[in-house]
C-alpha cells in the first residue's frame, strides 16, 4: 500500500515560507529606533467669575509624551503620541516621515498643522488671553483643524511651508478614521525670520484655508475662508507681537469674525516673565458686536519646577452684548 504524503510535504513547505516570513518581520521588527518618555504634572488653583460655580478650585493635570524615531528604507520615521489626565485618554498623535530635502509628511491627529499653528501667536509669559474663558474659539483660524489630517512641513530659503488638508469631517473614530457628516479642508502656514530682510529679533507669518460647508435645501454654502498674518518683534528681554486674522462664514445671517490681537512680554531675569495682552473679536454680518480680550500673566522656573499665573478677562463673551467672563488661575508645575 502507498503512503501517500504530498498533503503533510505541503504543509512542510507552507510551515517553512511561514518560518521565514517570521524571521523576516523579526528582523524589520528589530531595527535600531529611539524611544523617549517624558511628561510633566501641573497643579492648579481657579478661580471663576461670581456668576458661575467653581466647585472644587484644585486640580491637578499630568500629560506623558512618548516619541520614537527610527530609519526605515533610508528615511528617518518618527512617532509621537501625548496622553494627558491618564492612561485611558489619548489627545493627540502624530506619525511623521522625513524625506530630507524633499520635505516632512505626517499624519496628524492633534499635535497641530497648518494654519493651525498660527491660531495665536501673540507673545505671552504663561497661557494665552483667551485660555479658561467662556469663549475660546471665536476668531483661532485654523480650517482643516489638527485632528485627521495629512501635513506637509518644508523649509525653502529660509521660508518653512506648513500644509494641512483632511477629507471628510475631523471627528475621529476610535481607529482613527474620520467620522459623521463633514467636508474637506486645506490650509496652509508660512514663517520665517528676520534674517531675509536683515532685522534680528524678527519672526513674521501667514495664512490662509478654505473649509467645504456642504449645503442646505435651498441654500447654497460658499467655503469658510480663514486668513492671519502676524509679526512679533524681540529687542532685549521684550518682545511685542501683533496679529490679524478674519474668518468669512459665507453663510447668511452668520456672523464673520475679524481679530485684532497685540501682546507684550517682559523677561525681567532668566527666570521671571510677565506678559500683558489685548484682543478684539468683532462680530460682522449679524450681531456687530465686539468681545473684548485682556490678560496678564506671570512665570517663574526654577530648574524643572514652574509657577504661572494668568488673570484673564472678556466681555461681550461669544458676541452675546452684555456676558462677561473672568478667570484667575495659579498653576505649579513639575517636568520629569
Amino acid at each position: 500500500m502507498k503512503t501517500i504524503t504530498k498533503g503533510k510535504n505541503m504543509n512542510n513547505i507552507k510551515k517553512i515560507g511561514l518560518t521565514a516570513l517570521a524571521g523576516s518581520l523579526v528582523a524589520i521588527s528589530a531595527q535600531a529606533a529611539e524611544m523617549a518618555v517624558n511628561g510633566a504634572t501641573l497643579l492648579t488653583y481657579t478661580s471663576e467669575d461670581k456668576t458661575e460655580v467653581t466647585g472644587n478650585p484644585m486640580g491637578m493635570k499630568t500629560n506623558l509624551n512618548f516619541t520614537a524615531s527610527g530609519e526605515v528604507n533610508g528615511y528617518t520615521v518618527s512617532y509621537y503620541n501625548n496622553m494627558s489626565d491618564g492612561m485611558n485618554s489619548i489627545s493627540s498623535a502624530r506619525l511623521s516621515i522625513d524625506m530630507g530635502d524633499i520635505g516632512t509628511i505626517a499624519y496628524d491627529n492633534g499635535s497641530g498643522s497648518g494654519l493651525a499653528t498660527l491660531d495665536d501667536k501673540t507673545p505671552t509669559a504663561a497661557e494665552e488671553i483667551w485660555d479658561g474663558l467662556d469663549s475660546t474659539a471665536a476668531g483661532r483660524v485654523g480650517a482643516a483643524g489638527s485632528t485627521g489630517v495629512m501635513n506637509y512641513v518644508n523649509t525653502f530659503e529660509g521660508v518653512t511651508l506648513n500644509v494641512a488638508a483632511r477629507k471628510g469631517s475631523g471627528t475621529s473614530q476610535s481607529d482613527g478614521s474620520s467620522s459623521g457628516v463633514g467636508q474637506g479642508a486645506w490650509d496652509f502656514a508660512l514663517t520665517t525670520d528676520g534674517s531675509l530682510m536683515g532685522v534680528d529679533g524678527l519672526a513674521i507669518g501667514l495664512g490662509y484655508g478654505e473649509a467645504e460647508q456642504g449645503s442646505q435645501p435651498g441654500t447654497n454654502y460658499g467655503e469658510k475662508q480663514h486668513s492671519t498674518v502676524f509679526a512679533n518683534y524681540s529687542a532685549g528681554p521684550v518682545t511685542f507681537g501683533y496679529q490679524m486674522s478674519y474668518i468669512n462664514s459665507n453663510v447668511l445671517g452668520t456672523d464673520d469674525n475679524q481679530v485684532d490681537a497685540w501682546g507684550l512680554a517682559f523677561n525681567v531675569n532668566e527666570n521671571l516673565s510677565l506678559s500683558y495682552g489685548e484682543r478684539d473679536v468683532v462680530y460682522e454680518g449679524g450681531t456687530d458686536v465686539t468681545e473684548k480680550f485682556d490678560g496678564i500673566a506671570v512665570a517663574y522656573t526654577m530648574g524643572s519646577m514652574k509657577i504661572a499665573g494668568n488673570m484673564n478677562d472678556v466681555s461681550n463673551s461669544a458676541g452675546a452684548s452684555g456676558t462677561n467672563d473672568s478667570m484667575t488661575e495659579i498653576a505649579v508645575s513639575f517636568a520629569f
